[in-house]
């Protein structure tokens, strides 16, 4: 997949994934990736720019396998960012398949 598309459409995969769950890095990584390869630099500066901005919160937990966790949480802002990025989304998905069907058509 591109990797202009998978960068603008991240930010939507890890506010919607985090807004089902609260999860860690990791295990958000592995969340993602299941649908869309993402490199192993992308996902920590995203998160950190996101909980800067107060779309996310966080919080340690203790666990058996190691170190504690850093969790990630969404925040009531972080709600309504997500809201409106699928807004967004949706209407620029709908926008681009109306002109690749008028290519597809005028061909």
């Amino acid at each position: 997949m591109n990797a202009q598309f998978k960068k603008g459409a991240l930010e939507i995969c890890v506010l919607t994934s985090i807004a089902s769950k609260d999860q860690y890095g990791y295990e958000l990584a592995q969340r993602i990736s299941r649908k869309i390869q993402i490199a192993d630099g992308t996902l920590y500066p995203l998160l950190r720019r996101l909980t800067k901005e107060e779309y996310l919160t966080t919080y340690f937990t203790s666990s058996s396998e190691g170190p504690q966790r850093k969790y990630y949480s969404l925040t009531s802002r972080g709600q309504k960012r997500m809201k409106a990025l699928i807004d967004e989304w949706k209407h620029f998905t709908h926008s681009v398949n109306l002109l690749i069907e008028e290519g597809i058509t005028s061909e």
